[in-house]
């Protein structure tokens, strides 16, 4: 059996968890979340409050399903109580990011300033000009726009100009060697 996939769900209190067929919706001080469970794979709630999640039976595909579908249930219970972040750094000469209401503003070394805009359920927290904060209670939805903000000017190898996650590790390349 799915070792992830057979532990229980410990489900805290004000948060309430609704499971209509295959739909599970979860609902907490942050928001509201759902997400809809792959066929063989059922969710059940325990008398004790916790959930399970459940395979039917030892197929390959109900197995590959199992340890996944609880962690997606698991991240959307963290998401509405405590949510999630990525804390983002820009290292470059000039390179810096401003909040322009909502959204946020790039300066990064382009002939213009490069706007993003927050999408639905992210939030953006600028700590100081290189570094800044994306905040949800989606943890996929999180990660992709982090991700996404990254992608603008990716952390160069010989420099190491560009945005990064705070404190990942840039392998650093050897220039040209002088004659």
């Amino acid at each position: 059996m799915s070792r992830i996939g057979r532990r229980p769900i410990p489900v805290p209190a004000g948060v309430t968890i609704t499971i209509d067929g295959q739909t599970v919706h979860v609902k907490g001080p942050k928001g509201e979340l759902q997400h809809t469970l792959a066929e063989p794979i059922r969710a059940e709630q325990a008398d004790d409050g916790s959930l399970n999640v459940v395979r039917p039976n030892d197929e390959r595909r109900a197995k590959e399903l199992h340890g996944l579908s609880r962690t997606l249930v698991n991240n959307m219970i963290v998401g509405v109580t405590e949510g999630y972040k990525k804390t983002l750094e820009i290292a470059g000469t000039g390179y810096r990011v401003t909040a322009k209401g909502s959204d946020l503003e790039f300066a990064l070394g382009f002939s213009h300033p490069v706007p993003v805009r927050a999408p639905e359920g992210i939030t953006f927290r600028v700590e100081a000009p290189t570094r800044f904060v994306v905040e949800g209670i989606d943890k996929q939805k999180v990660g992709e726009v982090a991700a996404n903000i990254r992608k603008l000017r990716k952390p160069d190898p010989y420099k190491g100009k560009g945005v990064r996650y705070q404190g990942e590790q840039i392998r650093r390349k050897a220039g040209k060697a002088g004659k």
